[in-house]
């Protein structure tokens, strides 16, 4: 892939054994604020926090941290510029032999408010690259994603689907909100 990549650094998730505890923390010390919080069923209970309105999350925190020495690193998220570099890396992702998208959790998955390709490190870790969409819905939400399709069909799926989900609105308000919280805060 090209150096000129239009690649920044989004948010990060992390493990943790008691999420309330940690949760509590980063609210109250850290002035962290939970943009939404619930459960992806067999796979656990996620938080999601930010103190910046434009983001959704910035910290993902996710219940499944076992006791003992575990790599604490739930997930490293990169945004990119366009639904056409995702697809262009999503290739290039399939060719790329130090890297897997085999195994749950991988490969194109759309979360609604945003449209992600999920792949494993050469050590393991797993990487997200993603693109933001103009709606918001309760989090968490996975869904397979078909990067198949025309970029109208494929925009205007994920609009039906998520016009169907609670708390459905487009982002530009969720933020709004999240900004008058934060400020509140």
């Amino acid at each position: 892939m090209s150096n000129a990549l239009s690649l920044s650094f989004s948010h990060l998730g992390i493990f943790v054994t008691d999420l309330d505890k940690m949760v509590a923390f980063y609210t109250r010390f850290l002035g962290f604020m939970v943009s939404d919080r619930g459960a992806v069923p067999g796979v656990g209970e996620f938080a999601f926090l930010t103190r910046d309105p434009r983001e959704h999350h910035q910290i993902v925190m996710a219940t499944g941290r076992p006791q003992g020495s575990f790599d604490t690193v739930q997930q490293i998220s990169f945004r990119v510029d366009s639904l056409k570099t995702l697809r262009e890396m999503y290739v290039a992702l399939k060719n790329e032999p130090a890297v897997s998208m085999d195994g749950p959790a991988l490969g194109p998955i759309s979360h609604t408010v945003a449209l992600s390709v999920y792949f494993a490190d050469p050590e393991g870790h797993r990487v997200e690259l993603f693109i933001d969409t103009p709606w918001y819905i309760t989090q968490p939400t996975r869904v397979p994603l078909d990067l198949s399709l025309s970029d109208d069909a494929l925009m205007s799926s994920i609009e039906a689907y998520a016009r169907k989900q609670p708390g459905f609105r487009p982002f530009k308000d969720w933020q709004a909100d999240a900004a008058k919280r934060l400020a509140s805060a």
